[in-house]
């Protein structure tokens, strides 16, 4: 990139190779879209191409205002736009090298980063790369289905994000029945049912009155989902309510609320049965996704407001978020623990427990925990299924749930 690319800059392909660019990002996962594109446009020309660095951070200070983006991007730049130092950095990848903990994502951000630009738009040399074949041994290896139940969606490429979409559609989560305060005849019921009782006497005749018993009648009680669309919990979020719509497409009384600075009711939504269109008609009804996260006020809002209506017959409620609060944890302790007293089972679940070396430092985190049943996390399609599980039994209150977890951290 020279000073001589300023004067082809409005009549060559410049302008159409920015926009690509930012096609090639939104692909691979960055929020982008045309108002983005424009921005990154007016800031170029305001900049100019006469130094590459300079153009590498004017791109960047328009498309990544997160940090988990700054590497995407950086891969996504120096590939895009042909970076001379290119075969350097690739000749680094095949020398030995020591891994860290911190560069885990790496192979991740590179797989999605392919994804994105495999069959995209020719680009400034206007070649794609040749097809190759490429054989490999399978002998002696996991399965692609067990290494995608134990990947974290973090990681998944699109590819595989699309197949645990599909492994999620086919999931059937099963509550434990509970006793219910009406009855139901059964012949090895307690009770005596008198009515059924006179009944079947007036159709016999006189002699012995044949006694029709009862009992309580058991179902599974109703389910309430409350999903953080934070920035931080996006990647998970999406797949979530896919699971969501999932659990209100096999059983009723399923209720879904979606909050971040705002509570919203999304029930209505999920009952489309493409679940394409029942995430687009959230994505317009929700103002405040990927936006920050206001816990406490939003689940003031459901116990005024809702707790009444859906919390009815002992809810199980799945109160889905890392616990990373904007106001601190003001007043959210008080919340969780009415909606704890409120519900027959509160079981959070957060993302961040994937980590061994989790500790609820956040004031959030140390607000919400004192008053749920279950702690578990949910970042793959073997947490799913264990969830699963834990929804087949009953299960114990918070004395026992999560001073059991406390004691195993320890």
């Amino acid at each position: 990139m020279t000073a001589s690319g300023d004067s082809r800059s409005e009549s060559g392909h410049l302008l159409a190779n920015i926009m690509h660019f930012g096609r090639v990002l939104r692909a691979a996962g960055l929020p982008i879209g045309p108002a983005r594109v424009l921005d990154a446009v007016n800031a170029v020309r305001a900049v100019g191409i006469a130094d590459r660095d300079d153009f590498y951070w004017t791109l960047h200070a328009v498309f990544v205002n997160r940090s988990p983006h700054r590497e995407l991007f950086d891969q996504a730049f120096h590939v895009f736009w042909r970076n001379p130092r290119l075969l350097e950095r690739m000749m680094s990848m095949v020398l030995p090298s020591f891994d860290y903990p911190q560069e885990n994502s790496q192979p991740a951000l590179r797989r999605r980063l392919g994804d994105a630009l495999q069959g995209g738009p020719a680009f400034a040399a206007g070649e794609q790369p040749p097809a190759t074949e490429v054989e490999l041994d399978a002998a002696l290896s996991w399965s692609a289905r067990e290494v995608l139940q134990n990947k974290d969606f973090e990681q998944m490429s699109s590819d595989e994000v699309a197949r645990a979409k599909s492994a999620v559609a086919g999931m059937r989560l099963l509550l434990a029945p509970v006793q219910t305060r009406r009855y139901r005849r059964h012949r090895l019921g307690a009770r005596v049912d008198m009515r059924a009782s006179l009944r079947a006497a007036l159709r016999s005749g006189p002699g012995i009155i044949p006694l029709e018993r009862r009992r309580r009648h058991r179902r599974p009680p109703p389910l309430v989902i409350l999903c953080d669309i934070s920035g931080s919990m996006s990647r998970y979020s999406r797949m979530l309510l896919h699971l969501a719509h999932t659990l209100g497409a096999n059983r009723d009384r399923v209720t879904s609320f979606v909050f971040a600075t705002r509570l919203t009711n999304v029930t209505r939504h999920l009952r489309e049965k493409d679940v394409d269109v029942a995430l687009e008609r959230i994505s317009d009804a929700v103002s405040d996704w990927s936006g920050g996260t206001r816990i406490g006020s939003c689940l003031g809002e459901f116990n005024r407001l809702w707790s009444r209506r859906v919390l009815a017959q002992g809810a199980v409620i799945l109160l889905i978020t890392d616990g990373l609060d904007r106001d601190a944890g003001e007043g959210l302790g008080n919340q969780v623990e009415r909606l704890h007293k409120s519900c027959r089972r509160l079981i959070w679940l957060n993302p961040l427990l994937r980590y061994e070396e989790f500790e609820p430092r956040s004031m959030g985190m140390r607000a919400i925990l004192p008053h749920v049943d279950d702690f578990r996390s949910v970042h793959n399609l073997s947490s799913l299924e264990d969830l699963g599980e834990l929804l087949s039994h009953a299960g114990p209150r918070h004395e026992e749930g999560v001073s059991q977890w406390l004691i195993r951290r320890r």
